[in-house]
């Protein structure tokens, strides 16, 4: 995939990571899914479409407040990976590997659309209208997103750096706390009614924090094979000398939720 306004066009391919995007990625806290289900939202036999599922986090986490959830991912071995989980945990969730701008559900099939870390992916002129005519009256959008505060934590800080010295176009860095971003073609077809954004401790041991960051797009899914051994050695090293076994990272999760007009 190569998109002009991230990381300065140069491409990536999430498929490259998704072993480790299992295996790793699966870190939201309980506070990002009580959230969600506060707004009344992923529960109750409602039907969900989760736009770039990747791994299918989203529905596998919320499987049990029984929403019926179908996922789609523009990358095959994303969803290939999101069937094994799903079906070794006896979960009926349908997956498919399919662009977003490529769903193709009939008029008012589904209650809440959910994006999840993928709302920039998109091309908001064909999915905005798109997601207006396959949710039913009322239907909710759902913009997630959660990322680490390299300005206030220092592992997430030296992480960046090592990142940026191997991809130094990687545009994923340098995060503050902020409104998840809402596109204006969206407002067209819906009206916001929620948008808010709160800090969050992440645990992870020094496993899992590497293969968090080597999960990511300025990493796994972007660099060349020698850049990404190179890249292991050093991160790897850092986090030895810097950080304990088990250690928090500082995340804030920003939500904004819009209803169908």
């Amino acid at each position: 995939m190569k998109i002009n306004n991230i990381d300065k066009g140069k491409s990536f391919d999430w498929g490259k990571t998704s072993e480790d995007y299992a295996k790793y990625r699966d870190i939201y806290p309980e506070e990002f899914y009580r959230y969600i289900l506060d707004l009344g939202v992923c529960k109750d036999g409602q039907k969900v479409l989760d736009i770039g599922t990747g791994t299918g986090v989203l529905p596998r986490n919320m499987y049990q407040y029984g929403a019926k959830w179908t996922g789609t991912d523009i990358e095959e071995n994303q969803i290939e990976q999101a069937k094994k989980l799903a079906e070794r945990s006896g979960m009926d969730i349908e997956l498919f590997t399919c662009k977003a701008e490529d769903i193709d559900f009939p008029e008012k099939t589904f209650d809440v659309i959910t994006a999840c870390q993928c709302i920039w992916y998109l091309d908001h002129k064909i999915t905005a209208p798109k997601f207006a005519r396959v949710l039913k009256d009322g239907g909710k959008f759902l913009i997630l997103y959660m990322g680490w505060l390299p300005y206030e934590d220092e592992i997430a800080g030296k992480s960046e750096e090592l990142i940026l010295k191997y991809n130094p176009t990687w545009s994923g860095c340098g995060d503050t706390v902020h409104p998840v971003w809402v596109p204006d073609e969206y407002l067209e077809n819906f009206r916001m009614i929620k948008q808010e954004e709160f800090e969050v401790e992440v645990p992870f041991t020094r496993a899992g924090w590497h293969g968090r960051m080597r999960a990511c797009r300025g990493v796994g899914a972007s660099m060349s094979p020698e850049e990404l051994a190179a890249w292991e050695k050093e991160h790897w090293d850092m986090l030895m000398s810097n950080a304990s076994e088990q250690f928090s990272v500082k995340h804030y999760i920003s939500i904004a939720m819009l209803e169908l007009k």
